[in-house]
């Protein structure tokens, strides 16, 4: 058995196809907020040869975070951290959203930062979503980019965020910016950070967000893409297996927009012509 360890935050679809992929002849760390849930995951993996351990985590606690972090230290070598964890607009209020989506993103970036080994790599499922229109000023960008994770609820214009489909887009953009920020950091520990923007994917969440009262202008984004096509979390998991992997060592601090061409047909005004 390796001394490596892979660490999988949010056991849902995507969380859990990319710990099966990766997990093998690791050491395979999955945590998630519903510990029923995890447990499982859990069972299903070890039935399937995996060495694996699970641990609850509420990834808005920094001190949740830090324990999960330390906690993989002690198993190994911390190679890949795949954090996958969050909320979509269908699923909660604006609170909650940016409480995992945007501080939880952030103490995960700061804490595995803090213990991910030389040629190491990690990824953070972000959102399409954050590549649409969202007007920010460069303070803001900048703020977004250095604000201890804490304190980012406490902006002004974080505060005055109303609506869940706008925290989702907005902690989607800020993690984004977040990633691009800490890559320097992980860097000189000989480590990569990265980001996944998936489109619209067959998981709980996806389907949840079809069946939602915009799920009409959710099924027209997939049809008038270049795929035409909803997406799989083995899409995500090819993706996030090439960012984690060997043949991205030259990768970092940037996004990759896995969405079936949703993002470019909006962009040359195609989307619902």
């Amino acid at each position: 058995m390796s001394d490596e360890v892979v660490v999988v935050t949010g056991i849902g679809g995507m969380g859990k196809v990319i710990a099966r992929r990766q997990g093998i002849g690791k050491t395979l760390l999955i945590a998630d907020y519903n510990e029923e849930a995890l447990q499982t995951v859990v069972d299903e993996l070890k039935a399937d040869g995996h060495n694996v351990i699970g641990q609850r985590v509420d990834v808005s606690s920094r001190d949740s975070v830090a324990g999960l972090a330390e906690s993989a230290a002690a198993l190994g070598r911390v190679t890949q951290v795949a954090h996958t964890a969050g909320l979509s607009p269908a699923q909660a209020p604006t609170q909650a959203i940016l409480a995992v989506d945007l501080v939880g993103v952030a103490l995960v970036l700061e804490e595995f930062g803090k213990v991910v080994a030389s040629g190491g790599a990690g990824v953070v499922i972000a959102s399409m979503a954050g590549h649409m229109p969202l007007e920010l000023t460069a303070e803001q960008e900048q703020e977004l980019a250095t604000t201890p994770a804490e304190d980012l609820l406490v902006l002004p214009y974080v505060q005055s965020i109303e609506y869940p489909a706008v925290a989702y887009q907005f902690s989607k953009r800020a993690n984004h910016i977040r990633v691009r920020a800490v890559a320097r950091r992980w860097g000189v520990r000989g480590a990569r950070i990265n980001s996944i923007s998936p489109g619209v994917v067959s998981t709980k969440m996806g389907h949840q967000e079809l069946a939602s009262e915009t799920g009409a202008i959710t099924k027209a984004m997939i049809d008038g893409s270049a795929s035409g096509r909803i997406g799989t979390s083995d899409d995500i998991a090819a993706a996030s297996a090439f960012l984690l992997g060997p043949e991205s060592s030259y990768v970092t601090g940037t996004d990759l927009l896995v969405d079936g061409g949703v993002v470019a047909a909006a962009r040359s005004g195609q989307l619902f012509s």
